[in-house]
């Protein structure tokens, strides 16, 4: 899905109920293994039964969950990743923002964060409108391109096989 010929400027919004596992199998993926230890490997499948049949799923339209979840992101307090380590329990906030303007300073953020690195044509895994979600410490943090500046996916950011590697 991050192949612009397979993405035909189409986005995916990952589900946070994981619907798959991992099996030591998972190993020979696509990534021939590279992330499957340190990320992979963690991934467990839910095991409490949701009937989504019976939810009100309407908010996933595209229409409605773009302004919503671009709302959220950039509504959510900045903090720097210098910050990070001591400010983040003292904002109320259940979220925060941590953003990026250059390939490098995306590459930092996500090295410290422990959240893969690697691009496929200019878009980082789980990337929507360019913005990364995880948790640190409870807390979910957003990293999100400056809203001012960017202008979608470049597809010459590539991460390389260093910047990739776990320190």
């Amino acid at each position: 899905m991050r192949n612009n010929s397979v993405r035909k400027s189409r986005a995916c919004i990952r589900p946070e109920i994981s619907r798959t596992g991992m099996t030591p199998e998972g190993k020979k993926g696509a990534s021939r293994g590279l992330f499957f230890t340190q990320h992979l490997a963690k991934i467990v499948v839910n095991d409490v039964f949701t009937n989504f049949t019976k939810l009100d799923l309407s908010y996933l339209f595209k229409e409605s969950y773009d302004n919503a979840f671009l709302e959220n992101v950039y509504s959510a307090p900045v903090i720097s990743l210098k910050e990070l380590p001591w400010k983040f329990q003292s904002l109320d906030s259940k979220a925060m923002r941590i953003q990026y303007k250059t390939l490098k300073e995306y590459l930092q953020i996500a090295k410290y964060l422990k959240i893969m690195r690697d691009f496929k044509e200019g878009v980082s895994r789980t990337a929507y409108f360019g913005v990364v979600t995880c948790f640190f410490y409870g807390k979910r943090i957003y990293v999100a391109p400056d809203r001012d500046t960017w202008q979608g996916y470049d597809p010459k950011w590539e991460a390389s096989q260093t910047d990739m590697e776990i320190n």
